[in-house]
């Protein structure tokens, strides 16, 4: 996915110009450039609401009009042809500006539109009739894209201005109908703040609804948390957005986009191996040591001073062939760490994770549980008595669900699990209140969460981390990342943050077109 920044001019009726925002870009991988906040819909519409209240009336709206039909021109430089979907909120009225402006570039502008006209916004209304002022030909909604012509071309343009991101259950009827037909159009599409159906708050579109993948979206005022996680990153296309003159900062965000903190400890000549930091992975249950391995050659790529293997099948054999400067160890115990020692637990585990993870959560100063380390924590309200305690020692540590373990760590808890990926960001922060510690929800847009801090979203990664093993190699490799550094300078956060970015940059650097991506090459491959 990339982002793109677009923060246009104020402007009434006026002819379209290259649009300027194209040369501000943000992304792939920005640095630098600072995180970027998110909003949810109620926070989106609070900003609005404070941004109107300072601004000549409709301002916002023209604005958003300009930008869209500026980045129509720029997507598509050669259509003769662009249809339009305005529905019966705002966001058709972002379409009705658009229109009158495509129209004054010349080209062919055909409008339908779903709702009473009567009920429209304040704001759709009046752009509704600035449009048709300008010569806009506004057609109600047939059942179909052609409005009284041959259906668009793959070198002309349809733009989704449809439904907004306060979408809050699945389309149906008439807009179900409108989905379905941009789905199926040969033009490409571009989106208007958020492409229908897909809800802004979560990004997760129901089995079975209806939502447009757009070719490009254009985020309009502020960015929704539901483009960077769930169904989004599939939906949207290239993103890009514009802030249409609004300082953010009158509205607090939901979350931020995580970036690329781009740091690590500066190696000095003087230093040897000791200064980097143990860490000891400790899992590997009879037919699942591989799972070990790979998390341990994946903290030895990221930086670790020394890593050893723990296995807990005594019949592991005590070399990787593959990375024979891992180190093995026996049962791990209290002198085997340090206060610079990190300790990974739960890599393919299994049930003996239990009994071996209630001599972990005392001492260790520094600990990642994944996989059946989590799986023992929803088994045992002791273990999870225990991980409450650590952070009141000054211990920290990370938690690395998937959704089907978060949601029995949210059970366990006496919590409805149900809902983890409808509501990626509140799980997330339940757990980490919860444990009180750092949890890294994984999926698309993976979701990262401390106590009483706001959740991060990250944009980076795709399709070919769905393999098995990924989890292990982040696990490894967040370690790996946190081992060399001083507590006082690298927050368990920030080692999370940090390992989760260039995990997915990993992927799309190896892997652009999101086939698969080994596990046991994502872990020689660290970058």
């Amino acid at each position: 996915m990339q982002i793109s920044a677009a923060f246009s001019t104020p402007s009434t009726v006026a002819p379209i110009s290259p649009p300027r925002h194209a040369l501000a870009r943000l992304m792939p991988h920005p640095v630098g450039c600072g995180a970027l906040p998110l909003h949810d819909a109620a926070a989106s519409r609070r900003l609005e609401a404070a941004a109107a209240a300072l601004l000549p009336t409709h301002t916002l709206m023209q604005r958003a009009g300009l930008a869209v039909a500026r980045l129509a021109r720029a997507m598509a430089p050669f259509a003769r042809r662009v249809d339009i979907v305005c529905g019966p909120g705002n966001n058709g009225g972002d379409g009705f500006e658009a229109a009158l402006h495509l129209l004054h570039a010349g080209l062919d502008v055909r409008v339908a539109a779903l709702g009473d006209a009567a009920r429209l916004p304040t704001d759709a209304a009046t752009s509704l009739q600035r449009a048709v002022q300008a010569g806009v030909v506004v057609k109600p909604w047939r059942g179909h894209l052609s409005q009284g012509g041959d259906a668009a071309g793959p070198q002309d343009l349809l733009i989704d201005a449809l439904l907004g991101r306060g979408l809050n259950r699945p389309a149906e009827g008439a807009l179900a109908q409108a989905i379905s037909a941009m789905q199926g159009s040969a033009a490409p599409v571009l989106a208007v703040d958020i492409p229908s159906g897909l809800p802004g708050d979560h990004g997760v579109v129901p089995t079975g609804a209806a939502v447009v993948r757009a070719r490009a979206t254009l985020a309009l005022l502020s960015l929704a948390p539901g483009l960077f996680t769930g169904h989004g990153r599939d939906a949207v296309g290239e993103l890009w957005w514009d802030d249409l003159g609004v300082d953010l900062v009158m509205q607090p965000p939901a979350a931020w986009l995580n970036e690329d903190l781009s740091s690590a400890p500066l190696r000095q000549h003087r230093q040897h191996k000791g200064s980097f930091g143990d860490v000891r992975v400790v899992g590997g249950a009879a037919q699942m040591v591989g799972a070990a391995l790979l998390a341990g050659r994946a903290a030895l790529h990221a930086g670790a001073g020394r890593v050893y293997v723990h296995p807990l099948d005594p019949q592991a054999p005590r070399l990787d062939p593959l990375q024979p400067d891992l180190m093995f160890g026996g049962a791990i115990a209290p002198s085997d760490w340090s206060a610079q020692t990190t300790v990974l637990a739960g890599c393919g585990g299994g049930l003996a994770m239990d009994e071996v993870l209630e001599n972990l959560l005392e001492p260790c100063p520094r600990l990642v549980l994944d996989a059946d380390a989590l799986n023992a924590l929803a088994r045992c309200a002791e273990l999870r008595r225990q991980l409450r305690a650590r952070r009141a020692r000054g211990a920290a540590t990370v938690l690395t669900p998937h959704p089907l373990e978060a949601r029995r760590l949210l059970e366990s808890l006496g919590r409805s699990g149900d809902a983890v990926q409808y509501d990626r960001l509140g799980s997330a922060r339940r757990l980490a209140d919860a444990f009180d510690c750092v949890v890294v929800l994984k999926g698309s847009g993976t979701v990262l969460a401390a106590p009483d801090e706001l959740p991060w979203i990250n944009p980076t990664g795709n399709a070919a981390l769905a393999v098995p093993g990924s989890g292990d190699v982040l696990a490894g490799w967040l370690a790996g990342l946190w081992s060399p550094w001083d507590a006082r300078n690298c927050t368990a956060l920030r080692a999370a943050r940090q390992a989760v970015y260039r995990h997915g940059r990993l992927a799309e650097r190896l892997s652009p077109d999101g086939s698969p991506l080994s596990a046991s090459r994502q872990a020689m491959a660290i970058d």
